[in-house]
């Protein structure tokens, strides 16, 4: 048996089966652990979410702020994007059981033997692993709930729910953990959301930003954080307790795939006509 962690694939299915090709990807045996964003920006979401969904137990996917606009969109709640390239999987025959069960997915992943957890943008520093558990598989009650949407992704599009207390209604703890486990890059001084900035760490003139991982964290101290979201930062950070696996592959990069048994990454460059 194979585990596998893959980056962002945002409907680059073509590069998705290659780069599973590169491995001998078997699903018979193997896992394929995957960050978020299945869909949106690539021109293949449809053929993405029908195949990671086909894998069943083999796939061990996490929601990512793309995944979950998918389901705003089909409920009616916002407009597609052209940019998106959305439009053939919104229009399909199975789209309702495609979100049915993109909304059973968790925000967030554990290893079963191994201290490793995965989200789609990373784990807020100040959060050690039983509150993002917790909190975590609150949003995920809330999604598996047949009103999510007039519940809860109805009130997601928010930018005013940036930084965590404990004393937060129950409403703004789900928005804030959704808010942080899949849009997070920067923080403020005080430890709250920096919702605008994505350039990488090297390039930001804002000096009161710091990327999240560089705070004090209570979770990589004992876990390995797989992450992606972040393509500006190309895999590159330097923490050993982190695996970033967004490489751009929709912005004409690549994808990263993350061989857990050997340690080794695997990438696939976008492919020219895909």
């Amino acid at each position: 048996m194979a585990t596998y962690f893959i980056g962002d694939i945002q409907g680059c299915y073509d590069e998705l089966q290659a780069i599973l090709s590169q491995v001998d990807f078997n699903p018979s045996k193997d896992e394929l652990w995957i960050v978020g964003d299945m869909v949106a920006r690539g021109n293949k979401s449809l053929q993405t979410i029908r195949y990671i969904k086909s894998l069943e137990g083999s796939a061990k996917p996490v929601l990512g702020n793309h995944d979950l606009h998918l389901m705003a969109l089909h409920g009616k709640l916002k407009r597609p994007k052209p940019s998106d390239q959305l439009t053939s999987l919104l229009n399909a025959d199975d789209i309702g059981e495609l979100v049915d069960w993109l909304r059973l997915q968790p925000l967030l992943r554990c290893h079963p033997s191994k201290a490793i957890v995965m989200t789609h943008a990373g784990i807020p520093p100040q959060w050690d692993i039983d509150t993002v558990i917790t909190e975590a598989n609150a949003v995920h009650q809330a999604l598996i709930n047949p009103n999510y949407l007039t519940y809860l992704i109805a009130d997601m599009y928010t930018n005013d729910i940036a930084r965590w207390t404990d004393s937060m209604p129950n409403k703004a703890r789900l928005i804030y953990c959704i808010n942080a486990l899949t849009r997070m890059r920067y923080l403020n001084a005080d430890g709250s959301l920096d919702f605008d900035c994505k350039l990488p760490p090297e390039s930001n003139p804002d000096n009161t930003l710091k990327p999240w991982f560089q705070f004090p964290s209570m979770t990589s101290n004992t876990h390995t954080l797989v992450f992606g979201h972040w393509a500006a930062l190309m895999g590159k950070v330097d923490h050993p307790s982190l695996q970033a696996l967004d490489t751009g592959c929709c912005w004409g990069e690549h994808l990263t795939l993350w061989h857990l048994e050997s340690n080794q990454k695997i990438t696939q460059k976008k492919l020219e006509k895909s």
